[in-house]
């Protein structure tokens, strides 16, 4: 596709009479210098129905291709003046780490008058609370990005509220403990389940309880929220509950969500479970799904062995005298 200059894609972007072709969607990936000065030309000529259409099908291109990235271009379009446009471009910039985008990610949710917007913009965010964690980010703006949610997790609209929540459970500033506990012991399922992902991204063992009564929950979205903060904690104690809920669970999402939580605690018997249910799949992009699981349980089993190599011998010797 590179061959194909590209005016003649930006030509088939504006164009009212056909669709715009999937092959070229890639074109749009690492765009830089007079291809992204044209593209910024071009987009106010675009139709809004074509805008969305073009974004839609990005959103997924970005989704299932780990290669792509579309951060430059849609860092362009995030003040576009249709708010489902600045929602699309937002989940393109999901994995962005380019700290240059906190300060306009952050305007947004502090005044973009859509809430689906600010909510977005929140998600974005919580990927800078993650590289603050994680030492990747300096900590002034660690501070101004929590500093922002932490307001947005009492905006007045609760989807607002709850992104906001759910992107700080990376964070260490204790006021987030209690925001987490407040969700969960809400009456709302839907703050239950933003309470309980929080808990899982926070990694915390101190929410065990409250993740163990979430996966006996009738609400498919505590359930899933639930069966998620397993395997982000790491909760050993949860494997025989997971593996009872897995002959029941009609939800899709809450049984792939025990599934790959399953493959991260790994333990007795989980195998032998997965396996079954890859032979009996037909469906093969949940046959896909099921040798990924395989996969990563595969490596959680390798480093639950590289642990246990670890352990100095000398130290089994000192526990014993004492």
């Amino acid at each position: 596709m590179k061959e194909v200059p590209f005016s003649t894609v930006l030509s088939a972007l504006t164009s009212p009479d056909r669709a715009f072709p999937a092959r070229y969607l890639p074109r749009f990936s690492d765009l830089e210098g007079a291809d992204l000065a044209a593209f910024v030309r071009t987009w106010s000529g675009v139709s809004l129905e074509q805008k969305r259409v073009f974004l839609r099908n990005l959103v997924d291109k970005f989704e299932e291709d780990t290669i792509v990235s579309y951060e430059a271009m849609a860092a362009k379009i995030i003040k576009d003046d249709d708010a489902l446009v600045r929602v699309l471009a937002l989940k393109l910039l999901t994995e962005t780490s380019d700290n240059r985008l906190i300060a306009p990610i952050t305007h947004i949710l502090n005044s973009d008058p859509d809430p689906e917007v600010r909510a977005q913009a929140a998600i974005v965010l919580g990927g800078f609370v993650h590289l603050g964690e994680l030492e990747e980010l300096a900590e002034h703006k660690l501070k101004q990005v929590e500093d922002a949610l932490l307001l947005a997790a009492h905006h007045e609209n609760a989807y607002v509220g709850r992104a906001a929540l759910e992107a700080l459970g990376y964070s260490a500033r204790p006021e987030v403990a209690q925001l987490i506990e407040d969700a969960l012991n809400r009456h709302d399922p839907l703050w239950q389940a933003s309470g309980l992902f929080a808990a899982g991204r926070s990694g915390h063992v101190r929410w065990q309880e409250y993740i163990l009564t979430g996966l006996l929950s009738e609400d498919d979205p505590v359930r899933l929220a639930a069966a998620q903060s397993v395997g982000l904690v790491d909760l050993k104690i949860a494997r025989k509950p997971l593996i009872d809920m897995l002959e029941e669970e009609a939800d899709d999402d809450v049984f792939q969500a025990i599934i790959w939580s399953l493959s991260q605690i790994g333990g007795e018997d989980v195998r032998t479970y997965l396996e079954a249910i890859l032979a009996e799949a037909e469906d093969d992009d949940q046959i896909e799904f099921l040798e990924e699981a395989l996969a990563n349980l595969s490596f959680t089993e390798d480093m639950e062995e590289f642990d246990m190599l670890a352990i100095d011998p000398d130290d089994l010797l000192d526990e014993e005298k004492d």
